[in-house]
């Protein structure tokens, strides 16, 4: 009976190891995702675009793959409480949304792999040693923001005639150094003067557009900071009122009532940066995946915007556009 006890306890042993190693090779992975919106509904385009990335893989959210969504609701200083959260967890990877998110997580965990989905400059914001060789534990997909200010000054400069004037809005509560320096740099190559404003709450963005009328800037460009996507709709209404063209770096910014945006598909990132993620689970090294740049960009015209304002944009502008709202 000992003997048969023994052998029926062996059995049972091995029986519940083989279960529970099935068990843990079928977990679904945890992706803890760190959201510089307010909400899923907010985030609804990229969020889908995502998912959409993922189910070309073979991922389903809530089967094979488990989304944990954190949304900063514009607030960078909730990325760390936030991303501690998701190391708390022990996810699989954390996906960031933009870089503050990534820099949060970074600072926490060299641990976790990270995906950056719409990061600016990687090198100097200390997530990676270059984009060739990221060399840690952060890797994703770039949206060249600083590479794209000279162009949002070409296009502004073929826009409006005459151009002179600038302001350049920016969150103060982000370090946009960089970006501003290459702005300046741009500006001071076509001989605009550019004026520098700052605003670190949607509170402050009335007081910044009577900073921008006083300047007599004839046009606005905007960082392409996560609190004016979010305020997009206002910063236009505020626009329009003043009677100035603002350009600004994704689509959703013309949809809102802006003249002009250009810049790279942000939904066409978040769908590959399911690439990386896929990568990663399969055993890749975020240190050797290299950071990737668009390869989509969007250029478009808001003509509602343009007749508001009273300006005509040239046909050489309107046949270069992506896309008119009418």
């Amino acid at each position: 009976m000992r003997r048969r006890g023994f052998i029926a306890l062996l059995v049972s042993a091995v029986a519940w190891s083989f279960a529970a190693r099935a068990q843990q090779q079928t977990r679904s992975s945890r992706i803890g995702v760190l959201w510089h919106g307010g909400n899923e509904q907010e985030e609804a385009m990229n969020l889908s675009a995502l998912r959409k990335g993922l189910n070309e893989l073979g991922y389903v959210d809530g089967k094979n793959i488990e989304l944990i969504n954190r949304f900063a609701d514009e607030h960078y200083d909730r990325f760390d409480t936030l991303a501690a959260e998701l190391v708390e967890a022990k996810v699989d990877i954390i996906f960031a949304s933009v870089s503050g998110a990534a820099i949060s997580a970074k600072r926490l965990t060299t641990n976790i792999p990270i995906v950056l989905a719409y990061g600016g400059d990687y090198v100097a914001g200390g997530l990676a040693k270059s984009l060739a060789h990221p060399g840690g534990n952060v890797t994703g997909l770039s949206g060249v923001f600083v590479d794209l200010a000279a162009k949002h000054l070409e296009i502004l400069k073929d826009t409006v005639a005459n151009l002179s004037i600038v302001a350049l809005l920016f969150n103060s509560t982000v370090n946009w150094r960089p970006y501003i320096t290459e702005v300046q740099s741009a500006a001071d190559a076509h001989g605009i003067s550019l004026h520098v404003v700052k605003v670190g709450y949607p509170d402050q963005l009335q007081e910044g557009f009577s900073e921008i009328a006083n300047s007599h800037a004839q046009a606005v460009l905007l960082t392409p900071d996560g609190m004016f996507w979010q305020q997009r709709t206002r910063i236009a209404d505020l626009a329009i009122a003043d009677g100035v063209p603002t350009v600004g770096w994704m689509g959703d910014i013309a949809d809102a009532g802006a003249l002009i945006s250009y810049g790279a598909d942000t939904p066409d990132l978040f769908r590959r940066a399911a690439t990386y993620v896929d990568k990663i689970l399969k055993g890749a090294s975020p240190a050797d995946l290299p950071i990737e740049q668009p390869t989509k960009f969007e250029f478009i015209i808001n003509l509602k915007t343009a007749k508001a304002i009273g300006l005509t944009i040239p046909p050489t502008l309107l046949v270069r556009a992506n896309k008119l709202i009418e």
